[in-house]
């Protein structure tokens, strides 16, 4: 709940300051705000792509790791 509430409170910080940019001019409020939701949705997305390489190269050591570990006696199988 508190995630859909932040969520929500981006959204119309985003389209306040779509409206200012404006010039304060009435009439536009769906419009503001159905690109505020595109520009949070993409800025959110784009993080967490970020997130997921970071968590892809944290799994996924290098082979060259593994053969060096393994051939000290650290890695052992079983």
């Amino acid at each position: 709940m508190k995630r859909e509430k932040a969520l929500h409170d981006e959204i119309a910080r985003v389209a306040n300051e779509l409206y200012e940019k404006r010039g304060r001019a009435h009439g536009h409020e769906l419009e503001d705000w159905l690109a505020a939701e595109k520009i949070v949705t993409e800025k959110h997305e784009r993080h967490a792509g970020e997130i997921e390489q970071k968590v892809d190269v944290i799994r996924k050591p290098k082979e060259g790791f593994r053969r060096t570990v393994k051939k000290e006696g650290f890695y052992k199988k079983g």
